[in-house]
């Protein structure tokens, strides 16, 4: 409406200056004292009730409106049985121990946590990081849990005695990562992989903290990489869209996936998953480009088009559905996009059996342990958790608490326990019973 005032007053040639302002549109004239002409307090408002202090926009008519407020807090929902908020900042990583009730989780405040997950209490604060701490695992015994950092550092602590798992020593500090990207532990022994920022990756043999071997095969960020379920090889996927197949007792790749290959070809590939039987890998870029890769042939099997260009894949999770023949043909994979849609994909046809929505990005996906293997929790952007039966793609429960996203969950060793890490520097605890 001003704008259109304004080119209408323009298209008048006679007009002067003096024509923009009608002295009969003076309402009031208020004249100010000395020291009268500070600011308006935040309770002031524009004649219209509506507080200076807000955020606004103008609608299609020229008028002031005010943006929509984020969630009410009076309509705030905790379905959560507890809290760790120990944090200072965004928590980004978390992980629950195989065999205690106790958890690891590591964020932007350049520490991390091992806390008991049944009370909410510390047991023990991680330190020696000067930046983000990036990833956190226990090792597959439990007697170790591994923090990686954005400053480069692999920090280890080990438990103290044999009585329970409350007291735990720094053990080591590994070098060599210029910043850590992920850390994976080995599925059976005391073996740590690490990803690299630079474009390579570390394997060191633990507790000597001695490398076994540098990968230099990768020609961008190493953003996602494993062991494959049987311990004997390691996959791991770079920015640059490449993905490398290795034996860790070798530098060089059995087998290596870019660009070149034409069936391949990802933009920059974000996320992996390998199939129980250590066969089939599938892949997910930042364009929405899914691929399913044979690990004994070294070549593309299969495209999944379940997401579009613009949205990136940030999760993929295999499900084991007993009964349906996984291990023979590569059985049920989920893929998590920005889009807020997980699908469900059956990769003995290759063909979409559900689609699960959230309202924002999925930041996450696993799967719950026997005899709930056929559930899945998806994390998301959109604050909460959400578990599915991958075999029908039903919700079965949607778990509130956060204030803000999602970034990372893991399944308690009962398997009846979900521990989430937020962007709001909080860790929760969920019961999914």
């Amino acid at each position: 409406m001003a704008a259109a005032r304004r080119e209408e007053d323009h298209d008048d040639e006679g007009d002067d200056d003096a024509e923009y302002l009608d002295p009969n549109d003076v309402v009031d004239v208020i004249e100010l004292g000395e020291g009268d002409d500070a600011p308006m307090d935040d309770e002031d408002d524009d004649g219209q009730g509506l507080p200076l202090s807000g955020s606004y926009h103008i609608d299609e008519d020229g008028n002031l409106q005010p943006d929509e407020l984020e969630e009410d807090e009076g309509d705030y929902e905790d379905t959560s049985v507890r809290h760790f908020p120990n944090h200072n900042a965004s928590v980004f990583a978390v992980a629950a121990h195989p065999s205690a009730t106790i958890a690891a989780s590591g964020g932007e405040d350049d520490h991390g946590y091992i806390w008991d997950y049944t009370t909410g209490e510390q047991i023990v604060k991680l330190t020696g990081h000067t930046d983000s701490v990036s990833s956190i695992g226990f090792s597959n015994d439990g007697e170790m849990v591994s923090t990686g950092g954005m400053d480069g550092k692999v920090r280890i602590w080990r438990r103290v005695g044999k009585e329970n798992w409350k007291t735990w020593e720094f053990l080591t500090e590994l070098q060599g990562p210029d910043e850590v990207v992920w850390l994976r532990w080995h599925p059976k022994g005391n073996v740590l992989l690490a990803g690299s920022n630079d474009s390579t990756v570390w394997l060191w043999q633990l507790p000597s903290g001695n490398t076994m071997q540098v990968f230099a095969g990768h020609t961008g960020p190493v953003q996602c990489g494993d062991f494959t379920p049987d311990g004997k090889r390691i996959i791991t996927a770079d920015g640059d869209g490449n993905l490398i197949f290795w034996d860790p007792r070798s530098p060089s790749p059995i087998f290596k996936l870019g660009a070149h290959d034409a069936r391949f070809d990802v933009e920059s590939i974000t996320s992996l998953a390998v199939n129980p039987a250590s066969t089939l890998a599938v892949i997910g870029g930042s364009a929405g480009g899914v691929r399913v890769v044979s690990l004994s042939k070294g070549e593309v099997v299969g495209a999944l088009g379940g997401h579009t260009e613009e949205d990136s894949v940030e999760a993929v999770a295999f499900v084991d559905l007993v009964g349906v023949g996984q291990v023979g043909t590569g059985g049920f994979v989920v893929t998590g996009a920005t889009d807020g849609k997980a699908c469900i994909w059956d990769l003995s046809k290759m063909r979409l059996r559900a689609t699960l929505e959230h309202k924002d990005a999925i930041t996450t996906l696993i799967n719950m342990k026997a005899p709930k293997a056929h559930v899945i929790v998806s994390a998301s952007a959109d604050k909460t958790l959400k578990t599915w039966d991958a075999r029908t793609g039903a919700l079965l429960k949607e778990y509130k608490g956060h204030h803000g996203p999602v970034l990372g969950a893991a399944v308690g060793h009962d398997g009846e326990t979900i521990v989430s890490a937020g962007d709001d520097g909080a860790c929760l605890v969920f019961n999914t019973q």
